[in-house]
């Protein structure tokens, strides 16, 4: 069995060391999600999904002085080990330098959206 999200975050991760422009990947609603709270974050610059029938992702990547906007990627939730957090528990990540993703009931939020909103939720990963 796949994780998506652990397949999108190793692509994204292995396009920044190669210095790619852009990756592509398989499409699914909660990777344009994800995508979608990356960009907002300023990990992405974009991303356009492609297809009919069969949809992939092309994710454009950012470099900040020629340095990857994504330094590195720790995942927390694994499939065979689900990861849940009570928003109390949220603890900041690199001392507020990166973030930490959560899936809550009202969608992907990080560890600072989801204790200003009080949610908490499955930990996916923390990024820096």
């Amino acid at each position: 069995m796949e994780n998506g999200i652990i397949d999108l975050l190793v692509r994204i991760k292995n396009g920044y060391m190669n210095r790619r422009d852009s990756i592509e990947s398989p499409y699914s609603s909660f990777r344009e999600a994800m995508l979608n709270k990356l960009k907002e974050l300023g990990y992405i610059s974009g991303f356009a999904v492609e297809g009919e029938i069969i949809k992939k992702i092309t994710i454009d990547l950012v470099y900040r002085e020629r340095e990857p906007a994504l330094t590195d990627v720790v995942v927390v939730s694994k499939p065979g080990k689900r990861i849940y957090i009570p928003y109390r528990k949220l603890k900041p990540v690199l001392n507020n330098y990166g973030y930490a993703i959560l899936s809550t009931p009202k969608g992907i939020k990080t560890n600072k959206e989801a204790v200003r909103e009080k949610l908490g939720g499955e930990l996916l990963f923390n990024i820096w």
